[in-house]
């Protein structure tokens, strides 16, 4: 049997940093949280090559001493906490002391810091866990920190890394977060000697995410500040109609650490509830203040997942809050002034000011029902028609264009309905339900899924083929994205483009949307390319994986494309069942809801007893 042995000191911290440096943005956000700690109210990073060869953090903080210095690469040396009992009231960021060392043993470390009253900084150079050298060197007060070379150590963690724009994306996302976190702090990003966004002192939150979120999101957020028994909340949230597909954009902050709860997520989609609909998520950029001690943040390595004391009170104060800033801002604006959103506290913003609604709820109705107008100056390329339809009482949408051969058995039951096993249409209940009488009983259709399961095979078939019909826009819809979501585009734009979503770059982060397929309507070209975005993030449209990203695509287009006429005529109800009964699976939605079901002639004489 092998002999047990401790662990080399080395070996040990290449392990730590394993968990705790898990990619570039990490050693990014450890050193930032350091620089903040340290009192400084400027912050630089700078990166190169996805952080792989390059990441520097300098800032104005307290600097350290030549002892503190060389104390700060032990392992478990911190100045945060003495006790166990410290743990309950923490004011900082960082409290382990594994952070510094555990990047020092998986690159090329230089540590140059000073203190205000020396007269000379110290320079400590690491390289793969060993000491170098230790001298004097120029600096202004405070700190910087180069690390080079990461994970050339450690070459199996450096081979899961991804491409140099996802990682470079991940540390832009990371700088963001802390920088709405402290607007009190300025920031600059600058990557590969180009800086990407430079924030100075901002006065209010409001200034800060206009800067890191744009001022077109800002001008549809609405501010929120309400404290109860210890508990305080304040930020900004989105008004009802500005939602998105993924929570990516509901940004949560504990005592100003960013983190991930699932009590706060889920207490803010419960706020919502009636004002979105299912599968959509608000925007939020929330702050929760409370007592240190009502809380846990040394739960996970990388201190992004916490724990409160009194989960129930949180939610509830936290739901109670939103709601009450959501009625608030509906009231005014139903007796005919004016509802106050974020932009208002930005000066000299005329985006802000056209972008205000008379009320979230009213913008959100509007958003949801209205019918399809068509815009002027866009012109559709001609297509042929999924399969002929009898005449619409109302304007309706036209079918898919394909060029596949068209469905006979959907011809043959459209020209003659009797051949449609014998249902005969009797109304719609509830606007969304058509009901029918069937030989076995009465059948209840809903129309929405329906229509989902007959587009979404439609488009699935165009897409198998590669045949996608799209229009030009004559004004181009612009589209700002945070950097994660851009690096994400950027890797797909030949998939979207495969698929009739002409998208093209316009700046930093910045895109314009060209054209879109002849059923997306151009009001809602963003809204899809947003939706498309969060299905990137989730992983469940991958370039790797073609025939399941073209299925997810199919799915979202199909919730799209339905626009449901507000009457239902006899001739297009039948068509309708034509049609979804010649689909490979008629019985569900893409979605795996029901189509339709049966009540049979037995069960409406059991419950009629007789």
């Amino acid at each position: 049997m092998p002999a047990i042995r401790i662990l080399s000191d080395r070996v040990a911290n290449q392990i730590a940093a394993g968990e705790v440096i898990e990619r570039p943005a990490a050693v990014v956000k450890e050193l930032v949280e350091n620089s903040l700690d340290a009192g400084a109210t400027r912050i630089e990073v700078e990166f190169s090559h996805g952080g792989r060869s390059l990441i520097r953090v300098e800032d104005n903080g307290c600097g350290m001493s030549k002892d503190d210095a060389l104390m700060s690469l032990e392992r478990h040396a911190t100045s945060k906490l003495v006790e166990t009992a410290d743990l309950d009231q923490l004011g900082t960021f960082g409290f382990r002391g594994e952070a510094v060392p555990s990047i020092a043993s998986v690159s090329r470390f230089e540590l140059r810091t000073r203190p205000i009253e020396a007269s000379a900084g110290i320079e400590v150079l690491i390289n793969g866990g060993k000491l170098m050298h230790v001298r004097e060197c120029g600096l202004a007060p405070g700190t910087r920190v180069t690390v080079s070379h990461l994970f050339n150590s450690v070459p199996a963690r450096r081979k899961f890394l991804k491409s140099d724009a996802t990682e470079s994306a991940h540390i832009i996302q990371t700088v963001r977060l802390y920088a709405l976190a402290c607007p009190q702090t300025g920031f600059t990003l600058i990557e590969d000697g180009r800086v990407l966004f430079q924030s100075p002192i901002c006065v209010t939150l409001g200034e800060r995410v206009a800067e890191i979120l744009g001022r077109q999101l800002t001008a549809d957020l609405l501010p929120l500040e309400s404290a109860d028994g210890g508990l305080k909340l304040s930020g900004l949230i989105g008004k009802p109609g500005v939602n998105r597909a993924t929570r990516h954009e509901m940004l949560m902050f504990v005592n100003r650490r960013p983190v991930d709860s699932r009590t706060l997520n889920y207490a803010l989609i419960e706020s919502y509830a009636t004002s979105l609909a299912k599968g959509r998520y608000p925007v939020a950029v929330l702050f929760l203040d409370l007592d240190p001690a009502e809380v846990d943040v040394n739960v996970h390595p990388a201190k992004r997942e916490v724990r409160f004391r009194s989960e129930g009170m949180v939610r509830g104060f936290v739901i109670r809050a939103v709601l009450q800033c959501l009625r608030e801002h509906a009231t005014p604006a139903a007796s005919g002034q004016a509802a106050t959103t974020a932009a208002d506290h930005l000066p000299g913003d005329p985006v802000a000011t056209l972008g205000r609604a008379a009320s979230p709820f009213a913008a959100a109705a509007r958003t949801e029902s209205a019918p399809y107008q068509s815009t002027p100056g866009v012109m559709a390329q001609p297509f042929r028609s999924f399969a002929p339809l009898p005449p619409p009482v109302k304007p309706f949408r036209p079918p898919f264009p394909m060029s596949a051969p068209p469905f006979e058995s959907v011809k043959r039951s459209i020209e003659n309905p009797a051949t449609l096993m014998g249902w005969r249409y009797l109304d719609t209940a509830h606007g969304d339900y058509a009901l029918f009488e069937a030989p076995g009983g009465v059948v209840v259709l809903d129309r929405r899924a329906a229509h989902e399961r007959v587009w979404f095979e439609r488009l699935q078939a165009q897409f198998a083929i590669g045949e996608v019909a799209s229009q030009r826009l004559l004004f181009a819809v612009p589209v700002e994205l945070d950097a994660i979501a851009s690096a994400l585009l950027m890797d797909r734009l030949p998939f979207l483009h495969r698929h009739g979503l002409e998208v093209g770059e316009f700046g930093r982060n910045f895109f314009r949307i060209e054209a879109v397929p002849v059923w997306l309507e151009p009001t809602d070209a963003e809204g899809f390319l947003r939706d498309i975005i969060g299905l990137m993030r989730e992983g469940r449209i991958d370039g790797k994986r073609g025939d399941l990203s073209r299925d997810e695509l199919a799915r979202l287009a199909a919730q799209k494309a339905v626009r449901l006429p507000d009457s239902l005529a006899e001739g297009e109800a039948l068509a309708l069942v034509a049609q979804l009964f010649a689909c490979a699976q008629p019985h569900t939605s893409p979605a795996g809801r029901p189509t339709h079901f049966e009540i049979s002639k037995g069960e409406l004489a059991r419950r009629f007893q007789r």
